[in-house]
């Protein structure tokens, strides 16, 4: 199914979306160490090959201004960068630049995330990646989509993301909903992924989770089998993501000022999905952080959350009025 081409053009500075002044501090702290490496990591890995955009792509032409974390020689600059954004069905050449984003989905675990990738890219009628149009290089800069937990649960890769999950989960009043969402109640449970740089414009974002639940309902229609339709009827989402915990967070002690906010969220939207959640939970990373006098305070966390498919709506619209508003 064609998507709906949409188009916006405006100025903006990407730092990170967030809900105060000292969280987008902290979190342009963090992005800067991120952008870093990850850009650096992926330059070893693009490929080069034709683009074909998909029939009523969506586009987005944006002027990011700001400095840049790395040059087509690797150097800082500061500067206006201009770059045309669409939205593409994923494909095989995408592999690599996927997998880069992907490459601590699950903290530091050794897993087979290279079938993991597969999955993604092997569902083409729901899911989507952003790319800037016309470029040789082919970079991935965002992936959305959502697996049906059940359709996949005999992958490797599935097997193993649950047993991620269930050990991470040490909370016992969330272990039952958890075991019961990735085993009986399976059919009925999306893993929505959602990676992307940490630079990439906030105005992408609503069109980007338009275009997956448009994508998901349209499949539950258009698909060519009552199997592959019914693998759609979500009637929850299992979202994995990093934040930032204040480490005094879950103290009686009452945190001392704005600048010691409780969570730090490295992703706008994931405010919003924590707060419609039905349930979550946060576990410890191992990954690599920056050391910084702005997160002296705060501890890198994993965040397990599970929303209802009822409240996606209400999830898009918060997201429509954070982005504007911004």
């Amino acid at each position: 199914m064609p998507r709906r081409p949409t188009r916006h053009r405006r100025s903006l500075n990407p730092q990170p979306l967030t809900f105060s002044s000292f969280s987008r501090s902290v979190a342009q702290v963090a992005s800067s160490f991120k952008a870093k490496h990850r850009m650096q990591h992926s330059k070893q890995h693009r490929e080069s090959a034709p683009k074909s955009a998909v029939n009523g792509f969506s586009n987005n032409t944006l002027e990011a201004k700001g400095e840049q974390s790395v040059s087509s020689d690797e150097e800082e600059f500061e500067g206006v960068v201009q770059a045309d954004f669409a939205f593409f069905d994923p494909k095989a050449n995408d592999f690599h630049g996927v997998k880069t984003l992907l490459q601590t989905y699950l903290d530091d675990k050794q897993w087979d995330l290279s079938g993991f990738v597969d999955l993604v890219l092997g569902q083409t009628t729901v899911g989507t990646v952003v790319k800037i149009e016309d470029d040789e290089d082919e970079g991935v800069f965002s992936l959305v989509t959502a697996l049906n937990m059940q359709r996949y649960k005999d992958h490797k890769c599935i097997l193993e993301l649950k047993e991620f999950l269930l050990k991470a989960c040490q909370e016992k009043d969330v272990q039952d909903n958890l075991i019961s969402l990735l085993g009986e109640q399976a059919q009925y449970v999306g893993l929505l992924v959602s990676q992307r740089v940490v630079n990439l414009p906030p105005q992408l974002l609503p069109p980007l989770y338009d275009a997956l639940f448009d994508e998901v309902s349209w499949a539950t229609e258009d698909e060519p089998t009552e199997e592959l339709k019914n693998s759609f009827r979500f009637k929850f989402y299992i979202l994995v993501s990093k934040i930032y915990k204040n480490k005094n967070a879950n103290k009686k002690k009452k945190l001392s000022s704005d600048s010691d906010e409780a969570i730090i969220y490295t992703k706008p939207e994931d405010e919003i999905f924590h707060r419609l959640s039905l349930w979550s939970f946060c576990f410890p990373l191992q990954t690599q952080q920056p050391a910084t006098l702005e997160l002296r305070n705060y501890r890198f966390m994993g965040l397990v959350m599970a929303i209802e498919a009822d409240k996606i709506s209400t999830f898009r619209q918060e997201l429509k009025s954070l982005i504007n508003e911004s």
